[in-house]
């Protein structure tokens, strides 16, 4: 049985579409063994307490700096041996020796089509461009902040009288479907990073991820 440990800050909706996954064996041979979150608050903790996941709150607070934070968390993390570690609408920017500790096993979900629009308020950025396309991107999490190398993407459409919040259900309808798939391509190790590249299958990536369109490779 594989262990994936959760990062979240908010309300988890991910975070629950991964424990979904894992036990209607989407995400297969594998559990979510523990949830962490730099929120007291974050409801995610409270789904994850209903589903009987050992939850964990580190305040930022109680430490000095940012890499004694994230020094504390990994430890903290490594005691479950994850095999996998996902952020789910974690909210703090790692530092480097965080991101090299999980180098190869943390992925991340973005709410964009990356490379554009790194960063916050995407579907309003996406709306204030004119673009008629957004979506999502799940990547390896590298020390460039939304810069690694992408996975798996998804589109949805912009409408000419949608607003942000529009946008948003519609890109995380797709994230729910998306973000446990690259969960198990991950455990099962078809997908890996090497260097700053993502391969699936041993075939290098390009920089929009597999093709989503090919329902093949589930």
């Amino acid at each position: 049985m594989k262990n994936i440990v959760v990062l979240i800050s908010g309300s988890g909706s991910n975070l629950q579409a991964i424990m979904n996954a894992c036990e209607s064996g989407i995400i297969a041979n594998a559990k979510v063994a523990a949830v962490f979150s730099n929120k007291a608050d974050a409801y995610g903790l409270t789904r994850a307490k209903e589903a009987g996941i050992t939850t964990e709150h580190l305040a930022a607070c109680d430490f000095t700096d940012r890499e004694a934070f994230d020094r504390a968390l990994a430890e903290q993390i490594d005691q479950y041996q994850p095999d996998l570690v996902i952020l789910a609408g974690y909210m703090r920017i790692l530092s480097g020796e965080f991101v090299r500790h999980f180098a190869g096993k943390m992925i991340n979900i973005h709410p964009s089509l990356l490379p554009k629009y790194t960063g916050l308020h995407t579907h309003q950025r996406a709306i204030d461009a004119g673009d008629r396309e957004h979506g999502t991107s799940v990547h390896f999490v590298t020390e460039e902040l939304d810069g690694g190398p992408v996975i798996l993407q998804a589109k949805v459409p912009i409408f000419s009288d949608d607003n942000a919040d529009d946008v948003m259900a519609r890109v995380q309808e797709q994230e729910h479907r998306i973000y446990p798939l690259v969960a198990h391509w991950c455990l099962q190790q078809r997908v890996v990073m090497e260097g700053n590249n993502a391969y699936f299958d041993g075939a290098c990536l390009p920089p929009s991820g597999y093709a989503s369109d090919d329902e093949d490779a589930e």
